[in-house]
């Protein structure tokens, strides 16, 4: 499993993005081949974090050029420069009680 980690650190509402990228970037994402989920983190202080979880490593680096597009925009008014990215595989993944493995 792969994942891409976006840090916004000067976001104005975390929350209004948030929904707004569960509402057009997630269905997005669902469509594409090897998708197993994607986050929204609130870290408090304009802090917003995504992180989205992919099968292969190519699905990942594709998922996340789309995901740039549809942020740059649609969400370009809600942060200001760049995030900072993290890709890679995963290489642990503990599942709580009760839920399965990812």
């Amino acid at each position: 499993m792969y994942a891409v980690i976006r840090k916004f650190n000067r976001m104005r509402s975390v929350d209004e993005v948030a929904r707004r990228a569960e509402a057009g970037l997630a269905p997005i994402l669902r469509q594409s081949p090897g998708f197993r989920g994607y986050y929204v983190i609130n870290g408090g202080n304009d802090v917003g974090v995504s992180i989205t979880l992919f099968d292969t490593q190519d699905a990942v680096r594709e998922a996340h050029r789309r995901a740039m597009t549809w942020i740059k925009d649609n969400l370009s008014d809600f942060y200001e420069g760049e995030p900072e990215v993290t890709m890679g595989e995963v290489v642990v993944s503990v599942p709580g009680q009760g839920a399965m493995a990812a």
